[in-house]
C-alpha cells in the first residue's frame, strides 16, 4: 500500500501528480513553494495480477474525459492492471483543462498547453478513449447505449459527465451571440467575437465571469459585467473585499453594475442589448452567460439512481447502484455540489479506484478559490461568513488589503485574504488540517486577538 502522491497549488488549486511539486503551476504560474501535499483519501493497492479471478478481467467504463473522469482512468488503471478500461468523451478533442479555458480566451495558454494528457498517455496507459456520447444507461444489463447507436457493456461504471451552463429563462435567452462559456469551441467563438471590438455584457459576476470579463477587455471589447448582489464574488467574499475588488475590476477597464436584475435579452435574431428592471438598456452585441452551472444527471436519473442535485454518493462515492460511482460536478456528496477543481480531481481518483476493486474513501476538502487573468492578489477559503453564534469573525482593512478569518472551536474555519495573499498557504493548511489556533503562530502575529479563541471547544 503506498499513498498516492499528489500536490495542489495553494494560489489556484490546481492538483499536479508526481514525487515533486512542478517547477511552475500551469494554470497560475505558481513557483513550487506554493504547492502542498494534497491527501486525496485515497491509498493504492497492490496491483492485482493477471492470474486473479474474473475480477482481473473487469470492464470499467467512464463516462466523461474532464479532469473526474481521466483521474478515475488513470487510478482505476493503477489499480487493476488488467482491467479493460473504457473512457467516454462527447467532444471531438483530447480530453482538456477546462479550468484554463478564460486563460485561453486571454491568450496566456494556447490549444495545446490545454491537454490533460497527450495523446499518446492513453494508449500506453491502455485506456480507450471513445469519441461518443452516452444516450442512455442499461443497469440491469450493465450497458451503455451511444448516441451513435454501438453499445458497451461494463462492470463496474462511473460517471464523470460533468455539469451544464445553466441558461437563465429570460426573454431572449436563445438570441445570436448569446452564450455560455464552458467548452473549448465556445471560447475560441467568444475569442473571435472579441477581436472585433464588440460591446459585451457578462451576465454573473463569479469567478467564470471575472476571468473571462478580464480576459475580453483585453482584446478591446468595451465589458460591462452585472451582479445580482451587492459586491463581486458573493459566494467567496466578504462584503468587503467584494468591493474592494469592484474597484480593481474598474481599473482594468471594465464597467461593474452591482445589485441589479436583468429582465429581457432586447434584439432580433441577434442581441442588441440586456434590459434591466426599471427599463434602462444596455447596449450589447455579446451577452456571456456566466450564471453558473448545473450538474449533467439526466443520464443518472432516467437509469433509476437516486438523484438530489447531483448524483447522490456515499463516502465510498458509490451510488444507489453499487456497481457506478460518480464523481466531479455530476456527484452530491453529503448534500454539496462543490464544483471545483480539486475536489473532481480527488474524487476522480477514488472512485477510478474503488471501481477497479478498492475500498477507499472520500475525505470532503474545504473549498478554496483564486482569480486568474485579472492580475488580483485574492485568496479565499473554507467558510467565509460566521455559520453560527459560535463563530467568531476577526477582520482587518489598511488601504486596499483586507483580511478576514473565521473562527470556530478553536480552530480556522474559513479566511479571505485580499491584497496581500502571503499567509494563504499557512491558512490553507490550517483550515484543511484542522490546526489548533495556538499552533498557528504565523496567524497570532497578523491577529494578537486571536488569543481570545485559542482553547476554545
Amino acid at each position: 500500500m503506498t499513498t498516492i502522491s499528489t500536490w495542489k497549488c495553494d494560489v489556484c488549486g490546481y492538483v499536479h501528480k508526481g514525487a515533486a511539486p512542478p517547477e511552475h503551476c500551469p494554470v497560475c504560474s505558481a513557483g513550487a513553494e506554493m504547492f502542498s501535499p494534497l491527501d486525496v483519501g485515497v491509498l493504492a493497492p497492490a496491483p492485482i495480477e493477471s492470474s486473479a479471478t474474473a475480477a482481473a478481467n473487469r470492464t470499467i467504463a467512464i463516462i466523461g474525459a474532464g479532469v473526474a473522469g481521466v483521474s478515475a482512468a488513470e487510478q482505476a488503471r493503477a489499480t487493476d492492471p488488467g482491467a479493460s478500461i473504457a473512457l467516454f468523451s462527447g467532444e471531438p478533442d483530447l480530453p482538456y483543462l477546462r479550468l484554463n479555458l478564460t486563460r485561453l480566451l486571454a491568450r496566456e495558454v494556447d490549444e495545446a498547453s490545454l491537454l490533460l494528457q497527450p495523446r499518446g498517455w492513453f494508449a500506453q496507459q491502455r485506456i480507450e478513449l471513445v469519441h461518443d456520447r452516452v444516450a442512455a444507461i442499461d443497469c440491469r444489463a450493465h450497458k451503455l447505449i451511444l448516441q451513435s447507436g454501438n453499445s458497451q457493456r461494463y462492470d463496474r461504471l462511473v460517471l464523470a459527465n460533468g455539469a451544464h451552463p445553466f441558461v437563465p429563462p429570460l426573454p431572449g435567452v436563445a438570441r445570436r451571440n448569446v452564450m455560455p462559456l464552458r467548452s473549448k469551441a465556445q471560447a475560441l467563438e467568444l475569442l473571435r467575437l472579441a477581436t472585433r471590438g464588440p460591446r459585451i455584457v457578462c451576465l454573473g459576476g463569479g469567478l467564470l465571469g471575472l476571468e473571462a470579463a478580464g480576459a475580453l477587455a483585453r482584446h478591446g471589447a468595451q465589458v460591462t459585467v452585472l451582479e445580482n448582489y451587492g459586491w463581486l464574488l458573493p459566494r467567496q467574499l466578504a462584503e468587503p473585499a467584494g468591493k474592494l475588488l469592484i474597484g480593481h475590476v474598474e481599473r482594468q477597464g471594465i464597467a461593474v453594475r452591482c445589485s441589479v436584475r436583468v429582465e429581457e435579452i432586447v434584439g432580433d435574431e441577434e442581441v442588441a442589448g440586456v434590459r434591466l428592471a426599471g427599463g434602462e438598456e444596455i447596449p450589447a452585441d455579446v451577452v456571456l452567460l456566466a450564471t453558473g452551472v448545473r450538474p449533467n444527471a439526466t443520464l443518472a436519473r432516467r437509469a433509476g439512481l437516486e438523484v438530489k442535485a447531483g448524483v447522490r454518493v456515499d463516502d465510498r462515492l458509490a451510488t444507489s447502484d453499487a456497481d457506478i460511482f460518480a464523481a466531479g460536478d455530476v456527484a452530491e456528496h453529503r448534500g454539496v455540489v462543490p464544483g471545483i477543481w480539486p475536489t473532481a480531481y480527488a474524487q476522480g481518483v477514488v472512485a477510478g479506484a474503488n471501481a477497479a476493486g478498492a475500498n477507499a474513501e472520500y475525505r470532503p476538502l474545504p473549498p478554496s478559490n483564486q482569480l486568474k487573468v485579472l492580475a488580483v492578489n485574492l485568496f479565499s477559503i473554507g467558510e467565509v461568513a460566521p455559520g453560527d453564534a459560535s463563530s467568531r469573525v476577526f477582520e482587518q482593512t489598511r488601504d486596499d488589503i483586507y483580511f478576514r478569518l473565521v473562527c470556530r472551536g478553536g480552530v480556522l474555519v474559513g479566511a479571505n485574504l485580499y491584497g496581500d495573499v502571503a499567509l494563504a498557504s499557512t491558512i490553507k493548511k490550517a483550515v484543511e488540517q484542522r490546526t489548533p489556533l495556538v499552533d498557528v503562530a504565523p496567524l497570532h502575529q497578523r491577529f494578537p486577538e486571536l488569543s481570545t479563541v485559542v482553547g476554545m471547544g
